[in-house]
């Protein structure tokens, strides 16, 4: 499932983004919010986790296709091509498999902050650049 939100003008406020049971528990969705992809997993345990959608080791914008797991108790996004490992929680990269990002682009995923209410689930885009 892909979806898009139009994000307002003013980027402090929330964009809905999809209904809460849309989500399968584990798997991850991408979605546009503005001009930013997202990757957003429910968890098993009901949690819901957003990450940028864009993989810094391999340019490609594909984490929402991720492996969730965890780390200890740190729930976590192992990206599809090189099997990075990322925390969901501060999006810092746990395991890099020995490989450096793309130049230009940091170990540590944006995390965005999410929140669900009446069975939505909201995302507080970014300030802008």
């Amino acid at each position: 499932m892909t979806t898009t939100a139009s994000a307002p003008h003013d980027h402090t406020t929330r964009v809905a983004v999809c209904a809460y049971d849309r989500l399968t528990p584990d798997l991850g969705v991408a979605a546009l919010v503005g001009d930013t992809q997202v990757a957003i997993f429910r968890l098993a345990d009901g949690t819901v986790h957003a990450v940028q959608n864009l993989c810094p080791f391999s340019g490609a914008y594909v984490l929402s296709r991720g492996i969730t797991g965890s780390k200890g108790d740190v729930p976590t996004i192992a990206s599809p091509i090189y099997k990075q490992v990322f925390s969901l929680l501060t999006g810092e990269c746990l395991v890099t498999m020995d490989k450096e990002p793309k130049p230009g682009l940091s170990t540590t995923l944006e995390v965005f902050a999410v929140d669900v209410e009446d069975g939505v689930v909201h995302i507080t885009p970014p300030p802008p650049a």
